[in-house]
């Protein structure tokens, strides 16, 4: 449409007319150029933070897909199938337990894990110790573990009646236990009979400090809950005896009457006759073998602990008395007996008059010899104490530490 509103007709050019050739009026007229670009658009600074720009987008965007797949690989189930233990030392760093987890195969990524640790703040929140790994645990289970300082315990038992000596070998077999024994062999019967709990790393000395320790406090406290008027000089005398009764008897309705017999035995100036304070006098701390019986001979065999020969209470403690033992002796039956044998079934018959007693060995030793007997016709190798009975140095009938078993 024209300025004149007719459709269809162009408006005449308001210029001369030029006119073209044939092959010029055939070529396409030029377009519009652009416009040109500002010089600040073409600066090298705005060029350079377009880059710029750019790049920390694609950062953005790989950390944010990285910690996206971080976060899954840090709550996955880890790689090991079977559970397993993991020690950390004392002032063992992030970076070096991440490694000794990857290494371990407990963990997938060891650089996944301590960014993990670090993100939630717990540098320096991870305790030494040894931990148990779950199957298939994750990086931020095992985190959380070691966060919590929940170690594996170890057990220590020290059982009554074993000797200082064979209670320093157990500690020292213990494997999870760390540095050496004692230079110094603690006194007889100083060590408390209990079971201690410690995680790997605690030392041989510790355990024995804290033996020692107890058994003080034990001594102590069930020593001032005595009994008025018991024959005992002082505290080591007590612990003596205690250390006799605990190994005369395992029964624990038997140890306040075996002590009334030592005690009333003392009181009227009567030898113990205990026949584990023989067996102290011939094997020390050692103790004695199990298949070694107690021949008559070893009654007549002097030693500062043979009860049979002496007067009173060996010098030292024969084991370390345990609890029930010293509480025995601190408060014993009320009664007049002095002598006991075995029962055979495990315990003991006590007497108060020696006619009586002799009476209780009778039945014992007729036991044994019944018994004896039908081990003979069964074919059994080997005789009871009473088949060789009247041998020069036959086994000592009823010979688990009877009072008065060779009646006086």
């Amino acid at each position: 449409m024209n300025t004149n509103g007719e459709f269809g007709q162009r408006s005449a050019p308001s210029g001369p007319i030029v006119p073209k050739t044939a092959s010029e009026a055939l070529r396409p007229e030029a377009g519009t150029p652009p416009p040109k670009r500002s010089r600040a658009s073409r600066s090298q600074f705005v060029v350079f933070m377009n880059f710029v720009i750019s790049l920390v987008m694609l950062l953005v965007l790989a950390a944010g897909f990285a910690l996206y797949f971080g976060k899954q690989e840090f709550n996955e189930p880890g790689p090991s199938a079977n559970a397993d233990t993991f020690l950390v030392k004392p002032n063992t760093g992030v970076q070096e337990i991440a490694e000794q987890l990857e290494r371990r195969g407990l963990i997938s990524d060891a650089r996944i894990f301590r960014l993990g640790v670090r993100a939630f703040g717990n540098d320096s929140e991870l305790k030494a110790g040894e931990y148990e790994i779950k199957p298939q645990a994750s990086m931020r289970d095992i985190m959380e573990l070691l966060k919590s300082g929940k170690s594996v315990m170890y057990s220590l038992t020290v059982p009554e009646g074993l000797t200082v000596e064979q209670a320093l070998q157990r500690i020292a077999d213990q494997a999870a236990l760390d540095g050496d024994m004692p230079a110094t062999i603690p006194p007889e019967g100083s060590l408390a009979t209990d079971t201690l709990r410690f995680t790997r790393g605690a030392t041989r000395q510790q355990m024995v400090e804290k033996l020692l320790a107890n058994q003080k406090k034990l001594v102590q406290d069930v020593w001032q809950r005595r009994a008025p008027d018991l024959p005992l000089a002082n505290v080591d005398d007590f612990v003596i005896l205690a250390s006799i009764v605990e190994k005369e008897t395992g029964k624990g309705d038997e140890r306040s009457r075996v002590a009334a017999v030592f005690l009333n035995r003392l009181a009227k100036g009567m030898r113990l006759q205990s026949d584990p304070t023989i067996i102290y006098g011939l094997f020390g701390g050692k103790g004695k073998p199990a298949d070694r019986p107690i021949y008559q001979s070893d009654i007549k065999k002097p030693t500062p602990y043979n009860t049979y020969l002496i007067n009173g209470l060996p010098p030292t403690p024969i084991a370390n008395p345990g609890r029930a033992a010293l509480e025995a002796v601190a408060n014993p039956s009320k009664t007049d007996d002095l002598y006991f044998v075995a029962d055979g079934t495990g315990g003991h018959v006590f007497a108060a008059t020696l006619a009586e007693h002799n009476e209780n060995v009778a039945r014992y030793r007729a036991l044994q010899k019944k018994l004896a007997d039908e081990a003979a016709k069964a074919g059994a190798d080997k005789a009871d104490a009473a088949k060789v009975e009247g041998q020069t140095d036959a086994p000592v009938d009823g010979g688990d530490g009877d009072a008065g078993a060779a009646a006086q």
